[in-house]
């Protein structure tokens, strides 16, 4: 009978560790090997030789992702070796039979948006589409956001930069001052 208890108290204390790791906060310098799946269907890992800047916003402040897209130097935009991913944090408030509708508007935005880029393109003599390098990330249950250790329920704006193997390199709650995610970049590289 004894053993059993104890088994019992040593599962109950593992599973409550793993979950607060999972949604411990992620640490400046730490390597984290995330992976998000985007509105495309495409995998987006930090860890996967690419400079990642996430921005986590919700339907209600996703202007703020405009924001912190304008702080990314102009030399960076249309470059392979850096991406920009925006997380759109639904709060688990969009019922399951929207998410397809939802992720078709998405697509549609990022259409418009690639069409606006294409004359920046032209000007950096960029051959490729840029709807290639719009990445947006439709979290509805949660997942992604508990990845990056922040509550599904939060209305916060948050902003992390990963290097190309997954250190985290800048981390910030709302829009980061004026030339820190250039810095973070920078630091990055």
């Amino acid at each position: 009978m004894i053993p059993r208890r104890l088994q019992s108290i040593f599962a109950a204390l593992f599973f409550s560790w793993a979950a607060s790791l999972n949604s411990a906060e992620l640490q400046i310098s730490g390597v984290h090997r995330l992976t998000f799946r985007d509105v495309d269907g495409n995998d987006l890992s930090t860890a996967d030789g690419h400079i990642t800047i996430v921005t986590v916003v919700t339907r209600q402040n996703e202007q703020q992702a405009h924001t912190v897209a304008d702080q990314v130097p102009v030399r960076y935009v249309g470059n392979p070796k850096y991406r920009y991913v925006t997380l759109v944090n639904f709060q688990r408030k969009l019922v399951r039979p929207l998410h397809g509708l939802t992720q078709t508007i998405i697509r549609r935005r990022l259409d418009a948006e690639a069409k606006e880029l294409e004359a920046q393109y032209d000007a950096k003599q960029l051959t490729h589409d840029p709807r290639k390098d719009l990445y947006v990330v439709a979290d509805f249950d949660g997942t992604a956001m508990a990845q990056l250790g922040l509550s599904p329920e939060s209305n916060d704006v948050a902003v992390f930069v990963f290097n190309a193997r997954g250190k985290l390199v800048g981390r910030w709650a709302g829009v980061p001052p004026e030339n820190a995610v250039a810095k973070a970049i920078a630091a990055a590289e």
